[in-house]
């Protein structure tokens, strides 16, 4: 009845939940949600609106409502999937079919709360933690839905809950208030149209995003006449990418009609936060088809190396058992009802398989995220994954990433270079010179002073960097801290950028003048792209220009032939500096209304908008005007150097992945210590061919105790040819590092290691968004909280503030969870072995008899109330100091060989198990009178003794801990003794011969263990 009941639906659930998930992150499917099983499929599709009337052709009712459901389970599903989870591990749903044996009496063994009582304990816990989590998603869920917003109707303002916002609706947001839905910006409270938002809870940049209200609603005088106007909105079908947004918007007047296209930039994505002033916008996606539902993925559940260790050991038990019931069986004799007395026998000796081992782990792995969390050397660590934390004990790759990983990402405009000649540091005094010299208009036009006046306005002006006044003072919100540096630098040398809006810039010079610009067009960079560019015409002189700024790899196609160029960007990447190439062009009237007729038509396409665009871009960016080189220092992060060689003292290879030039990432290895002095640096060539790959890999097999250096695209080519070799010769070397590097290709690295370099583990760290595919991948995933962004904290298992914090992670906090565990799972184990030993020489000596030798209660307190505490408390212990695991990292490299929990380890207490099973049921049998319920008393308080002393023999480090749980137990276990006398002699156990006996038989059972411990120390 509990099977067809509990565990069928269960099931049949968990095969709904998993086909629901996979449906819901198919971007071109949208049935089924996992938190609404019941709810009819629907098919993703485009939507044009009728602002004041709704969606055309389409009700509001056609789209998903605007609930948030981070929940898990419902009334009805909780117990079934809870369950299922529990069950389909085999170990669980064992012990689930040996307690319901016991409702066969042919098979039934003693009391049924003997079998029960272990395993309702477990389903309890997980059933109360489930359901806390639970709740508390309910109660996140709830607030969330009841959220109030003001809604603009034809009839005037009307408040309404988030949960009952639907598609057409016209929403005023306010600052500082959560985005509801995914809304199409019509009005802001700037008379510009421009708006900010917060993106931190939606891709974890931390900079503030710009927005543009649709020109033909912001320009009305009042809100209300939205409602006179014939609008119609096209809004894309709903789709995964943030960063991307096809629409359309018309207007239909008398006399003509008016259109004009939307993109990303006139959209507000749901759960992003209003920055400034407040908005009106039209809702185009609700529910499930927003955004960021449709980027909520399920994380990877990881499973640790222990954890499969443990599992591979709890298999061997489950054979021991079955092959220990069969020789009792046939130590018996063989019979008509051997099948009988086999179930029976099993049953006998189930405790030799340990049910609370999993919820045991489970609470010390809590406990161990607990303790990092609070740890005041390593501040405002969190443990996201709190499955894991054993994997930091083990770790023997360390996947970095360079910018402000290694680095600051703390930009300084360091060298400006203009072919002839180059400017740094004290010398920035005459570039301010030369550039109020050429503003005066004292210089010719194509005199130095001129180019370096332009080169410097350029680069005050290609950007994508916002003036904020606050205060009476002023600060630059970007992107991106590189464009800050820049925009900064030329404020030292008298060229400050004051004011900027949607279509106008204003620089104030030193000497009191101001230039004031429009903004025509503005290109933002890219990862694809690498670049970025403006079209700015100067209201002074009328002029317009296109300014481009971008990486050498791409720029150098672009600009006018030159011959210094590519040499001094490997003398800029050489000291450490990162590079951008800044450009111009000078346009006509004619030229930029050309460029304008074909970019509106690419934009007003509907299909392929972003190739469409790109491709009128690419024939505008030709025969470019070379300015400058610019150079920005990254700093390295407080202590690198020394947290590196720690690092590599502990045995761990580290290898650097960072998507700058060559130069720049051997440059910034030898300073960082990545490389040692002694290191003989091998730079592996540019290879295209198999031959050449091939050619190249034989010259490093060449070769011994080389720091490696490759780039993404040989990378690319060796692993398409010699996947298996590259794995060989690479994992090698004492270090690596490879440029160039795209985020696809970091996880490839990480998954090369996994694959040829199991069971070794493999640790990535990063800061960025470019780094959350390699985290994801690895075995450990480490973010770094940065300044600028938090996608690779939030989607790694633990994050940490700064590198130097990954030292005593590792080393200190790593090595406690896997010492701690290892300990923790040999206990549970020993403590089931030896009471089975104990039953299996009392059912040899009964002559083979399947009868238990302790009855009901006292076998579920002999694993909960007598010896959990104890036991438990192992999670306190330390075998080394902190201050000495950092002082000698070389103990590290000992934990990588899982020496604490291995075969030899497992056998080793199976035969300590054996002996003192043996000693103490033998002792019991040898000294007991004449009653058997001295056997039971003897044999069952040596035993508890025992347990006790072992725990005390094991540990290192004396916690209070230990000795409350020691002392706790001892005195439950006493109080026992005079409160069961169905199971105890009252008389006997406060008599001195009990505890001569008891006192004997523990001695004998111990002592020897403690000599040869000892004798080890």
């Amino acid at each position: 009845v509990f099977v067809l009941v509990y565990v069928v639906p269960s099931f049949i659930m968990h095969l709904k939940w998993n086909k629901c998930w996979l449906r819901r992150h198919n971007e071109d499917d949208d049935d089924e949600c996992c938190w609404n099983l019941l709810r009819r499929r629907r098919t993703l599709h485009s939507r044009t609106i009728r602002i004041g009337h709704g969606p055309i052709l389409a009700t509001a009712h056609s789209f998903p409502p605007n609930v948030v459901c981070n929940q898990k389970y419902n009334i009805f599903t909780f117990v079934p999937l809870v369950l299922f989870q529990q069950f389909k591990f085999f170990l669980n749903l064992y012990f689930l079919l040996m307690a319901c044996s016991q409702f066969i009496p042919a098979v039934q063994i003693g009391a049924p709360i003997t079998y029960w009582g272990p395993l309702g304990f477990v389903l309890t816990i997980t059933l109360i933690r489930e359901a806390l989590d639970d709740f508390v998603r309910f109660l996140r869920d709830r607030e969330l839905n009841g959220e109030k917003y003001d809604k603009l109707t034809p009839h005037g303002f009307e408040s309404v809950a988030s949960s009952d916002i639907s598609v057409g609706d016209l929403i005023v947001i306010q600052k500082d208030k959560r985005v509801p839905a995914d809304v199409v910006l019509l009005r802001t409270t700037e008379k510009s149209g421009a708006s900010f938002i917060r993106t931190d809870q939606l891709d974890g940049e931390t900079d503030w995003k710009l927005r543009i209200a649709v020109p033909v609603t912001q320009n009305l005088p009042r809100d209300e006449d939205i409602f006179d106007l014939n609008v119609e909105v096209y809004a894309e079908k709903p789709q995964k990418d943030i960063h991307d947004f096809v629409g359309t918007f018309k207007v239909s007047n008398e006399d003509a009609i008016q259109d004009g296209s939307l993109n990303v930039e006139n959209v507000l994505w749901a759960n992003t936060v209003l920055a400034s002033g407040r908005v009106i916008g039209v809702v185009v996606y609700t529910g499930r088809e927003t955004r960021s539902v449709m980027n909520t993925t399920l994380p990877e559940s990881k499973v640790g190396l222990l954890d499969l260790e443990v599992n591979n050991l709890t298999k061997i038990l489950f054979l021991f058992v079955l092959v220990l019931a069969s020789v009792m069986v046939a130590m018996k004799g063989l019979d008509k009802n051997w099948y009988r007395y086999l179930m029976r026998f099993v049953l006998l000796f189930s405790y030799i398989i340990p049910i609370s081992l999993r919820v045991n782990l489970d609470m010390a792995k809590l406990f161990y995220a607990w303790q990092i969390g609070r740890d005041r050397h390593i501040p405002d660590t969190v443990v996201r994954s709190s499955t894991i934390p054993e994997e930091l004990g083990r770790i023997s790759f360390l996947l970095s990433d360079k910018t402000g990983t290694l680095t600051r990402n703390e930009m300084r405009f360091k060298k400006i270079h203009l072919g002839t000649v180059s400017f740094s540091g004290d010398a920035f005094e005459d570039v301010s010179r030369h550039v109020m010299s050429a503003y005066a208009g004292k210089l010719g036009r194509h005199s130095f002073s001129s180019k370096l006046q332009t080169a410097v306005e350029a680069i005050a002006l290609c950007h994508n960097v916002t003036p904020i006044n606050e205060n009476g003072k002023c600060s630059y919100q970007a992107a991106s801290p590189d464009e800050v540096a820049l925009v900064q630098w030329t404020e030292t040398v008298g060229v400050r950028l004051a004011e900027r809006d949607l279509t106008s810039m204003q620089l104030h010079l030193a000497n009191g003048q101001a230039k004031s610009f429009q903004i025509l067009h503005l290109f933002p960079f890219t990862s694809e792209t690498k670049r970025m560019g403006i079209i700015v015409k100067d209201e002074t002189t009328d002029e317009i220009s296109l300014l481009m700024k971008g990486a050498d790899s791409v720029m150098a196609n672009m600009v006018q032939y030159n011959d210094w160029l590519e040499e001094e960007c490997s003398n800029m990447a050489r000291e450490g500096l990162r590079t951008l190439v800044v450009a111009k062009k000078a346009l006509t009237p004619e030229q930029l209304a050309d460029f304008e007729k074909h970019y509106h038509q690419a934009k007003m396409t509907v299909v392929d908008r972003s190739e469409h665009m790109a491709a009128v871009l690419r024939r505008l960016e030709t025969d470019l005007q070379l300015l400058c080189l610019t150079g920005v220092e990254d700093r390295l992060q407080d202590q690198v150097t020394t947290s590196l060689e720690l690092l590599r003292n502990a045995g761990i290879k580290i290898w650097m992945l960072t998507g700058d030039k060559l130069e720049t990432a051997i440059c910034i290895a030898k300073s960082s210590g990545l490389f040692s002095k002694s290191d003989n640096v091998h730079v592996f060539g540019q290879v295209q061919t198999r031959i050449e790959a091939h050619n190249e890999l034989n010259a490093l097999r060449r070769k011994s105790d080389v720091a490696l250096v490759l780039s993404g695209t040989a990378l690319n080519v060796c692993l398409q040819y010699y996947e298996a070799e590259v794995a060989e010769l690479v994992c090698g070397c004492t270090a690596v590092v490879c440029c160039r590097c795209s985020p696809e290709q970091k996880a490839q690295i990480v998954n090369l290691l996994r694959k040829y370099r199991a069971p070794l583990r493999v640790a990535a760290v990063g800061d960025g968004g470019n780094d959350v595919s390699m985290i994801q991948a690895a075995h450990a995933g480490i973010g770094i909280d940065a300044h600028e962004g938090k996608q690779a904290s939030l989607a790694a298992d633990f994050s940490i503030t700064q590198f130097s914090h990954i030292c005593r992670l590792l080393l200190v906090h790593g090595r406690f969870c896997y010492k701690r565990s290892c300990a923790l799972s040999q206990f549970v184990m020993h403590r089931g072995l030896i009471i089975s030993t104990m039953q299996a020489i009392f059912s040899c000596v009964f002559y083979f008899a399947s009868v238990s030798l302790y009855q009901g209660i006292l076998m579920v307190a002999y694993s909960t109330v007598y010896t959990m505490l104890p036991v438990f408390s192992l999670v306190v212990d330390r075998d080394v100091t902190p201050s000495n695991a950092l002082t000698y990292p070389e103990l590290y490299k000992e934990l990588g060989k899982g020496r604490s929990l291995s075969y030899k380890t497992f056998c080793i207490w199976v035969l300590i198990s054996i002996y003192q099973g043996s000693v103490i049921m033998y002792g019991a049998l040898l000294v007991f009178d004449s009653d058997f319920i001295h056997v039971v008393s003897i044999s069952f308080t040596a035993l508890i003794v025992t347990e006790l002393i072992m725990v005390a023999l094991t540990v290192h480090t004396w916690h209070w801990a230990m000795l409350l749980a020691e002392a706790l137990s001892l005195s439950l276990y006493a109080g026992s003794l005079l409160i069961f006398d169905q199971y105890f002699d009252r008389q006997f156990v406060t008599s001195w011969m009990f505890l001569t006996k008891t006192t004997a038989i523990t001695a004998v059972s111990c002592l020897p263990l403690y000599v040869i411990k000892a004798l080890r120390r």
